[in-house]
């Protein structure tokens, strides 16, 4: 077939007009990239005025009752909303307005689309009861060899014997497979980077943690080394998307917190780094207090994003009313007595327990609902009750 010479020109026109509007939206796409990542931490106003518009926050740690870890929380075949809506509820019931959940980096790789779908469920969720969930993306505690797929059944009487880090010790000294967990930050966070049902994203918990439950296997050494490129590279990452919602990762070991020259590399990182500042306590009222007055040096919002360990001295009527004071948030470990089996103490790895203790470690509720201690369950309705 001919084409006469006017619709040749024509043809001509339309496809040089095609590549200038092509390479026009190529370079706004380019332009937004790099206003994105000029995303930078908030200054301590930025900070606070964030918070300011915030309740304040109380929860727990959540894993529902029916998984012994993040995996089995999240892949799709025991991605149990029955249990998460009920026991979200009950969460609301006292009073709860945030709830602490882990992910993890596998779920991403194994199918970001339906792991995406699967926390904006979550979400649906959580936002029915009210409730804004802090997200961890990382974590070295406990197993150092994760995989996907039908988890082990829980240890008897074993405290987390089935909890795994993210990533796993083979993955963290790999820097080959870097780009595969920075497509899993980003995504995560460049799909929910605008979602005000998301209270913030804790970027690695514990980096530092050398606890592990590997059953015989090696864990890695000199995890530390591994782990302080990684952690900064994690920030840098979420960072990149521009979220409306803050950065943080915990402080959790250590001395003085608030004597920059005692301070480690990573707790270095994890307060150069986070827009607001969050820390762990399972200690005496006295020393919660004493981790409160040295952080608040940084005059940044603070998270407890950890306490309560009842045979510590750590507990609700200990600690709670000193965080209320303060204004800081504060997380329980633990909430529904279930796979994790964290009513029994971090010793449970190397002392046998037979039976039920009589005084529960960690969480709240019993599977059906009923508290362990009913004055306890009262006293942090009152608390979260008083705005």
């Amino acid at each position: 077939m001919r084409i006469s010479a006017l619709k040749l020109c024509l043809l001509i026109a339309i496809g040089i007009c095609f590549i200038r509007c092509t390479s026009q939206s190529e370079k706004k796409a380019h332009q937004n990239e790099d206003t994105i990542a000029q995303r930078v931490k908030w200054t301590t106003e930025e900070a606070n005025k964030w918070y300011g518009g915030e309740d304040w926050p109380i929860g727990s740690n959540f894993s529902p009752s029916t998984a012994i870890n993040q995996l089995e929380m999240w892949q799709a075949e025991t991605f149990d909303t029955l249990t998460i809506n009920k026991e979200l509820g009950w969460a609301a019931d006292l009073g709860f307005n945030t709830m602490r959940v882990y992910l993890h980096d596998l779920l991403y790789e194994q199918d970001s689309v339906g792991f995406l779908t699967r926390m904006d469920v979550f979400l649906e969720i959580a936002h029915k009861h009210k409730i804004k969930p802090l997200f961890v993306f990382f974590d070295s505690c406990w197993d150092p060899f994760p995989a996907l797929g039908k988890q082990r059944a829980p240890k008897p009487h074993v405290h987390n014997s089935g909890w795994v880090q993210s990533p796993g010790a083979d993955v963290l000294k790999d820097s080959t497979q870097y780009p595969r967990l920075e497509r899993y930050v980003k995504g995560v966070v460049q799909h929910f980077a605008k979602d005000e049902r998301i209270l913030g994203w804790d970027v690695w918990n514990e980096p530092n943690n050398p606890n592990t439950s590997s059953y015989g296997k090696v864990e890695l050494k000199d995890k530390e080394k591994y782990v302080l490129p990684l952690l900064e590279k994690s920030f840098s990452w979420a960072r990149a998307a521009n979220p409306i919602q803050p950065l943080t990762s915990g402080l959790w070991d250590g001395g003085d917190w608030s004597d920059e020259a005692s301070l480690t590399a990573i707790q270095k990182v994890q307060l150069n780094e986070s827009d607001i500042i969050s820390f762990h306590n399972y200690e005496d009222p006295a020393s919660f207090e004493s981790r409160i007055k040295q952080l608040q040096k940084y005059g940044r919002p603070l998270l407890c994003t950890e306490y309560m360990a009842r045979p510590n001295k750590s507990t609700f009527e200990g600690s709670l009313p000193i965080a209320k004071k303060y204004n800081v948030g504060a997380y329980n470990w633990g909430f529904v007595d279930g796979k994790t089996q964290t009513i029994y103490a971090w010793d449970s790895w190397k002392k046998s327990y037979n039976s039920e203790p009589a005084t529960w470690f960690h969480d709240i509720l019993r599977k059906d609902g009923t508290p362990f201690n009913e004055q306890e369950v009262q006293f942090i309705k009152s608390l979260a009750a008083k705005k």
